[in-house]
């Protein structure tokens, strides 16, 4: 912005509305500790006021020089006929436009063409900041801004929105502490909402994505890979009542290979599809029992084998978790779908953990926390101080 030019009639932003760009609200309502500088002072723009005012004696004699005027047209008007006070308004008019162009020089000089006067909305700080006028030492990257619906942001800007570390408070419902990119927090940060649960992780556009472990208010948590705001991928489901999941997820539900122990101590390890047993799998049970085969919205569906503690075994067709149809172990179905559900059994065993990946991102989302709520604090001091963010830094 041009230093040397004034705005006309400018509007400066409202801490109030919350616009599409994050615009720092410190602009409004700081500028009483501000000091104006010298040479702002010098190039403010006010109404000139006229430099020559007229003295009492001018003004006496020209109300005295009109009174007798008027004392004298109206002796004539009771005097002269109606041609002969023609002729002298004729004479009069003619007077008044001669001295209406020799004015200039009848005064000594040429009067100064009108300027048209510049007036501004808000008080001085904020004339001086809207103009260009402000020192760039009092200029920084941190700074507060609120918004209408009651939320407001502590930390750095840059383009005129939230950039770099930053705490958004979201009003009565919690915060976020960590890093922003484009208004949106994007990277690593922590998520900590009002009814007690918890976010600690990564985020990409405003959304939980990367790794990162969510702990539920009710004492469930989630520890994993997240895409767009949900689980999936790998992951660790555990429960406040004992139960755990292990296995992987798709679009926030359990979903493809996994490994649930109950709480009762059965334990299922096979395929899921919709957050429930679906597909191949074994199920120990807690007293011994297993039954290993085939599997459709939790229950045992299609072909399998339940073996009992005293080692009688029970296979063939089941329906609804029920034995509808006996065969022999040696049957063709039987044994494909037995081996199918000890196969995946194993591979969900076997699949690889992303404790580490979470582990990290979890420490640098603490890292990001940390310098986030440091931002958030220059940005309250710089509010304190009369010091401004401006949308271009």
């Amino acid at each position: 912005m041009d230093k040397t030019q004034n705005p006309k009639l400018t509007r400066t932003p409202s801490s109030l509305l919350r616009s599409s760009t994050h615009t720092l609200s410190s602009l409004n309502g700081q500028h009483h500790h501000h000091q104006i500088p010298e040479d702002a002072k010098k190039t403010r723009n006010h109404p000139h006021p006229n430099p020559h005012p007229p003295s009492l004696l001018f003004s006496l004699s020209l109300l005295s020089l009109l009174f007798i005027l008027t004392l004298f047209f109206l002796f004539l008007f009771f005097t002269l006929s109606v041609t002969h006070l023609f002729i002298l308004s004729l004479s009069v008019a003619l007077l008044s436009l001669v001295l209406k162009k020799t004015r200039p020089f009848l005064f000594g000089r040429r009067l100064k063409s009108a300027q048209s006067v510049q007036w501004f909305i808000g008080d001085e700080e904020e004339r001086i900041l809207t103009s260009g006028l402000c020192p760039k030492s009092e200029l920084v990257k941190e700074g507060v801004e609120f918004y209408s619906n009651g939320d407001f942001y502590e930390g750095e800007f840059n383009n005129g929105s939230c950039n770099g570390s930053g705490v958004y408070n979201f009003f009565g419902k919690g915060r976020y502490e960590g890093d922003w990119v484009d208004g949106k927090y994007d990277g690593y940060g922590i998520e900590s909402w009002a009814k007690g649960s918890r976010y600690r992780g990564q985020h990409r556009k405003g959304l939980r994505h990367g790794f990162g472990v969510y702990r539920f208010f009710n004492g469930d948590s989630y520890a994993g890979e997240w895409v767009g705001g949900q689980s999936h991928g790998r992951g660790v489901q555990s429960c406040a009542d004992g139960s755990c999941y292990v296995g992987e997820f798709k679009g926030g539900f359990k979903h493809g290979l996994g490994y649930y122990s109950f709480r009762n101590g059965d334990r299922y390890v096979g395929e899921y599809f919709g957050d429930k047993i679906n597909g191949f799998g074994v199920y120990h049970f807690a007293n011994g029992q297993r039954y290993e085969g085939a599997w459709h919205e939790g229950r045992r569906q299609g072909f399998g084998s339940y073996k009992f503690r005293n080692g009688e075994t029970k296979s063939g067709e089941w329906d609804c978790g029920v034995l509808k149809h006996s065969l022999p172990s040696s049957d063709l179905s039987l044994h494909h779908s037995v081996q199918a559900a000890r196969k995946a059994a194993k591979y969900a065993v076997v699949a690889p953990r992303v404790e580490e990946q979470v582990n990290k991102a979890v420490a640098a989302a603490n890292k990001a926390a940390t310098a986030a709520r440091v931002a958030a604090i220059k940005a309250v001091q710089n509010r304190m101080h009369g010091k401004f963010c401006h949308e271009e830094v």
